[in-house]
């Protein structure tokens, strides 16, 4: 399952967003606007900041929306 922890209003958030729909690819999404969302946030990566991208089967964890990008597009190239 990936999850992805997000502002709906942040630009860097909106290009993983994109990248994802454009993909074809299912992202289990937390607004960190919500409490609960952004505490979970915080404990798991040690800062609030997004979009923060979770790949928990692999246990992989990523800040950058670039590197976000380029995984998702390297996990649907490897499930191809």
């Amino acid at each position: 399952m990936y999850r992805l922890f997000y502002r709906p209003t942040c630009p860097y958030c909106l290009k993983v967003l994109r990248a994802s729909c454009d993909l074809g690819v299912e992202l289990d999404l937390h607004d960190i606007a919500e409490e609960p969302n952004r505490a979970a946030l915080i404990e798991r990566g040690g800062k609030q900041q997004v979009p923060f991208f979770v790949d928990e089967e692999k246990g992989i964890a990523m800040y950058e929306s670039d590197d976000i990008v380029a995984y998702l597009e390297s996990a649907k190239k490897l499930s191809a």
